[in-house]
């Protein structure tokens, strides 16, 4: 294993504290009420947008993720649906803040963020890119942290992969030109975050929002609070 250079931080249930569900719920819920004007049922507005993420889930690398996502969407509800691009641009840039009182907030979140670079260590945000930039710049805000914090952040427009695919973070190391096995990735999803190791990049798994739908065994993985991943961090700089 390499010294650790970069450490690659999952926003959503990570710096981010939510119940997935929750703010799924009250995402769709605001979005539907927004596009409505439009003629967007709720109901197929929804498993639009879910189809749109499954093709990004899917992307095999051949198109950015926001192609992968409209390619589909417009498929399903209208071949101009696109038009409709600056009202989705409004919403996340407006009523989407409203979701945010869907999300926890931990300021451990950014105290460990400050403490990590102040180590001389590099800090990139590895969240999965179903995303536009514009809503997830919003994301790193609700945490209590700013975009220029990070090196890079994914989103849908910078992303041809998604996780759990492990070539999602081989794309984020060769962005930041560094090796896999100089990074440790930072997350709280069993399924998403662990794929990581595949790469022979280590992971430490918060578990303050664990997702474990598998059920994989956390005895596998460096896993704890904010303070434990910190002390872990410190025993692997030495």
């Amino acid at each position: 294993m390499k010294p650790l250079t970069t450490v690659l931080f999952d926003l959503d249930g990570t710096l981010l504290p939510m119940d997935q569900d929750v703010f799924t719920k009250c995402y769709f819920g605001l979005l539907a009420r927004k596009l409505a004007p439009l003629g967007y049922e709720k109901e197929s507005l929804v498993a639009a947008i879910w189809k749109g993420t499954g093709a990004m889930v899917k992307n095999d690398g051949s198109k950015p993720n926001e192609a992968a996502f409209w390619e589909t969407f417009t498929a399903i509800t209208r071949p101009d649906a696109m038009d409709d691009m600056p009202v989705f641009e409004d919403f996340y840039r407006n009523d989407f803040q409203q979701a945010k009182a869907s999300c926890g907030f931990s300021p451990d979140a950014k105290k460990t963020v400050d403490e990590i670079k102040a180590m001389g260590l590099r800090v990139s945000l590895a969240t999965n890119p179903i995303f536009p930039a514009i809503a997830t710049e919003s994301r790193i805000r609700w945490a209590g942290l700013e975009p220029e914090d990070f090196e890079n952040y994914t989103t849908y427009e910078n992303s041809s992969f998604c996780k759990p695919n492990p070539k999602y973070f081989e794309e984020v190391c060769k962005t930041l030109s560094v090796d896999p096995q100089e990074c440790l990735m930072v997350g709280n999803d069993m399924d998403e975050d662990t794929p990581a190791a595949a790469l022979g990049m280590r992971v430490f798994i918060l578990t303050d929002s664990l997702i474990n739908k598998s059920g994989k065994s956390l005895d596998d993985y460096p896993h704890g609070s904010f303070a434990e991943l910190s002390d872990y961090i410190k025993s692997i700089l030495g």
